[in-house]
């Protein structure tokens, strides 16, 4: 069987976002707080530092009206 790779190009898997709520969920859709929960943003002006992977970029792509994003070194 062939080990699959990712075209991403080296150190990728080491990159980190660090993801910061900037506005409320208040009055938003249901998928929306419930990203933000998944993302583990519980309120205003939290941030997590998160692995950089698509399932991740899917998420912030989904709500990026109520969050900030910046690339954190490993």
């Amino acid at each position: 069987m062939a080990v699959r790779t990712t075209g991403t190009g080296a150190g990728a898997a080491d990159r980190t976002l660090r993801v910061t709520q900037v506005r409320s969920a208040i009055g938003t859709k249901p998928k929306h707080r419930g990203t933000l929960r998944a993302l583990g943003l519980r309120g205003l002006g939290q941030s997590n530092d998160l692995p950089d992977r698509p399932e991740i970029r899917g998420m912030l792509a989904r709500v990026p009206h109520l969050v900030t994003v910046e690339e954190v070194g490993p």
